[in-house]
C-alpha cells in the first residue's frame, strides 16, 4: 500500500488533527457565500496557508458542501517540478492528519486511457503544497469520498487543452473538480489588484480562452491558471456555462503589508 504522506502540515496548516478541525470549523462557519448554487460542476479554490487564504477557500468549499460528490478531481499546479504533462500520483492513498483518501483508480485510469500526457507518477506530488492543502477542507464536508489527483508540470496550451476535454470526457455525475490557484505574487496591492481582477473579471464573463491568453502575455497571473481555464473549457464542453467570482482577498488583509501581496480567489462553475 503506496501513500502520500503530507508534505506541509504543521507549515500551511495545523499538524494536530484537534487543532485543524477547529481550524476548518471556524472558517467554513464563518465564509458562506450568499447564494445557494445548484448543479456544481466545480469550483476553483485558493492554496496558500490557511491564515492567510484559507477564507476565501472556505467559500469555495462551502458552496459543494451539499454536493453528494463521490469523488473529487484535484488539479494542481507543479511548483517545485518541471515535468511535461500531467501527473497522477500512482499510489493507494493520499493522507492528512484527518485521515487517508482513497485514490480513484478506475477513474484515474480513464484518464490516461488513449492520453498522450497524462501518466501516472510521483512527479509533481512529493512535496507539492497546491493539491494537498485543499483535501482537509474536502474532508470536513465530505467523509467518504475518492481522490484523482491531478498535478500539471506544463500549463502550455496543449496540454490544457487535452486535460479539458478528457475532465468533460470522464467526470462523473458523482464527482466534483477542484482547480487550486492563487492570483499574483508580491505586487502592490494597487497593481496586485489590476493583474488580479482580470482573472476576476474573465472567470465572471467565462471567457476562458481569454483568460489563457492574458496569462501569455502577463495581463493576468496565476499560479494555477492551467488548471483554470482546464476546468472552465471541460465546463462548457458539459454545457455548465455560468462562473462566478464569490471571494477575492490578498495577503495584506491579514499581514497589514500591502507592499507586496499575494491574491487569492475562489470561483463557482455551475449550469
Amino acid at each position: 500500500m503506496k501513500v502520500r504522506k503530507p508534505a506541509v502540515a504543521g507549515t500551511f496548516y495545523p499538524y494536530n488533527s484537534d487543532e485543524l478541525k477547529k481550524t476548518l470549523s471556524q472558517l467554513l462557519e464563518e465564509n458562506i457565500p450568499d447564494k445557494n448554487y445548484k448543479d456544481i460542476f466545480g469550483i476553483v479554490s485558493p492554496h496558500a496557508g490557511y491564515v492567510y487564504s484559507g477564507k476565501s477557500a472556505a467559500f469555495a468549499i462551502n458552496a459543494i458542501k451539499n454536493q453528494k460528490f463521490t469523488t473529487a478531481i484535484v488539479i494542481s499546479p507543479s511548483h517545485r517540478e518541471y515535468f511535461k504533462g500531467v501527473s497522477i500520483y500512482n499510489g493507494d492513498f493520499y493522507e492528512t492528519p484527518l485521515g487517508k483518501i482513497e485514490i480513484d483508480k478506475e477513474l484515474s485510469d480513464q484518464f490516461l486511457s488513449g492520453s498522450e500526457s497524462i501518466f501516472y507518477s510521483e512527479q509533481g506530488h512529493r512535496n507539492e503544497h497546491a493539491l494537498e492543502v485543499q483535501l482537509p477542507f474536502l474532508q470536513m464536508i465530505n467523509e467518504n469520498f475518492k481522490l484523482v489527483p491531478l498535478v500539471i508540470g506544463d500549463q502550455g496550451k496543449k496540454y490544457i487543452d487535452e486535460l479539458a476535454s478528457k475532465l468533460a470526457e470522464v467526470r462523473t455525475l458523482d464527482s466534483i473538480i477542484i482547480a487550486s490557484s492563487d492570483l499574483s505574487h508580491f505586487y502592490s496591492r494597487e497593481i496586485a489588484n489590476n493583474l488580479d481582477s482580470n482573472v476576476e473579471n474573465r472567470i465572471n464573463r467565462f471567457e476562458y480562452n481569454e483568460l489563457l491568453e492574458d496569462l501569455v502575455d502577463g495581463k493576468s497571473e496565476a499560479c494555477g491558471g492551467g488548471g483554470i481555464v482546464a476546468l472552465m473549457k471541460a465546463a462548457d464542453i458539459c454545457g455548465f456555462t455560468k462562473a462566478e467570482v464569490i471571494s477575492r482577498t490578498d495577503s495584506g488583509d491579514v499581514s497589514g503589508d500591502i507592499s507586496g501581496v499575494v491574491g487569492y480567489l475562489s470561483a463557482v462553475l455551475f449550469r
